[in-house]
């Protein structure tokens, strides 16, 4: 077997995406045949050499795994547990290294997806590619048309523009209003911040699709294996921005 790079032989094995193990690699916690490496670039010959984490010894993965889970309000997608907060992995009952790909912050429910295939998680994740995340959102108060053009034009907020791909007006709750919200970029707490930019707070945020991967009639709690045809879209679907988009990023 060819050698690769250790951050991708990590993420390979099921550790964490490719950024994590690039630190956990800068954090001194990954040896090579006894000796600490911290360049996530290091070549490994996944056949020969020893690798070890905390000096537990990687070992491939034998079967990768791709669960859609619908996180509940009031649960961390982080898999350590804060005190008094639950955290979504717990919610899933198989017993091997899974971790999530992405987020939904504390008071959002909806789609997040867990694995332990590096690679699908860092293709997920990655700007580069341009994945859809898509949302039904409940702001406080009616946007006006002006307000939504300027948030379709992006918004500069903490010296970086947000920009969403597509805003929707769905309907009106007495004094409030729902949206249906297209990112294809992933800026954290991107669309809380845009709603207090614009004054109109996010009360309620649900995550509904994510790239082929819908919500559809899971409950809060429960999770599924994703379908061949959901992972063969992420393969093959979702190919790189040009050069040019990607500067952008």
């Amino acid at each position: 077997m060819p050698s690769e790079r250790l951050s991708k032989f990590l993420s390979n094995s099921g550790i964490a995406s490719r950024r994590k193990c690039d630190n956990i690699i800068k954090s001194g916690r990954v040896k090579v045949n006894n000796i600490i490496i911290l360049e996530p670039f290091y070549k490994v010959l996944p056949d020969t050499d020893k690798v070890t984490i905390d000096n537990h010894i990687v070992k491939p993965l034998l079967k990768t795994i791709y669960l859609a889970l619908y996180k509940p309000l009031n649960i961390i997608s982080d898999l350590v547990s804060e005190k008094s907060r639950h955290n979504a992995r717990s919610l899933i009952s198989i017993k091997t290294y899974l971790f999530p790909v992405g987020r939904l912050d504390y008071n959002s429910e909806g789609l997040i997806l867990f694995t332990n295939d590096g690679n699908f998680a860092n293709k997920i994740m990655h700007p580069k590619y341009g994945i859809e995340k898509e949302y039904l959102v409940k702001f406080k108060g009616v946007i006006t048309d002006e307000l939504l053009l300027k948030v379709r034009k992006g918004l500069l907020i903490e010296g970086s523009e947000y920009r969403v791909k597509s805003i929707i007006f769905i309907k009106t709750s007495f004094f409030n209003s729902w949206y249906r919200i297209i990112l294809d970029e992933g800026k954290n707490r991107m669309i809380r911040k845009i709603g207090i930019k614009i004054k109109h707070p996010v009360l309620k945020l649900k995550r509904i699709r994510i790239g082929p991967v819908r919500l559809g009639n899971l409950k809060p709690g429960e999770y599924r294996a994703l379908t061949d045809i959901e992972k063969n879209l992420f393969l093959h679907m979702y190919k790189p921005k040009s050069f040019k988009e990607t500067l952008k990023v």
